[in-house]
């Protein structure tokens, strides 16, 4: 593989989820001069099929992806349910255990390497709070996906 560039496309997908709005200028700034495309979102359901649709439309929304290519929306699948493996420790299906989330996302595509051979890649970041079915004791959690396009 290439040497990498200095903008790693994980870091700044994870540091555009976690920051609360205002606060991510310097990234926005990176990510437009490296002429990559993002997309950030909420999601409070833990359903995946709810996480994996609200992610889904904004990608689109924000021509991310191009809902009409294959290639685009494999990957973009593929990250989004590493993200979701990371949030959930694996349990995807949490829903049905009554848990409840508030998770930030975000999705950034761009050319991580240097060699233009090594093309384009996803990411997908999720962060937020997850727990028992009692407000007030979720804790933190997080999850990032990366897949080649």
């Amino acid at each position: 593989m290439g040497k990498e560039k200095s903008v790693r496309i994980g870091r700044q997908a994870l540091l555009l989820a976690m920051l609360d709005e205002g606060e991510e200028g310097a990234i926005l700034d990176e990510l437009r001069a490296s002429n990559w495309r993002y997309c950030q979102g909420r999601v409070g359901a833990m359903e995946p099929q709810k996480i994996v649709a609200a992610i889904e439309t904004a990608a689109k929304r924000h021509e991310v992806v191009d809902g009409s290519l294959y290639r685009d929306m494999h990957a973009l699948y593929h990250a989004i349910l590493e993200a979701v493996h990371g949030v959930t420790r694996g349990q995807v299906e949490l829903g049905d255990l009554l848990r409840t989330a508030g998770l930030r996302f975000a999705v950034v595509r761009g050319t991580p390497y240097e060699q233009p051979k090594e093309g384009e890649w996803i990411a997908v970041a999720l962060y937020g709070t997850i727990g028992a079915p009692v407000r007030g004791l979720e804790h933190e959690a997080v999850g990032l996906g990366i897949n080649h396009i």
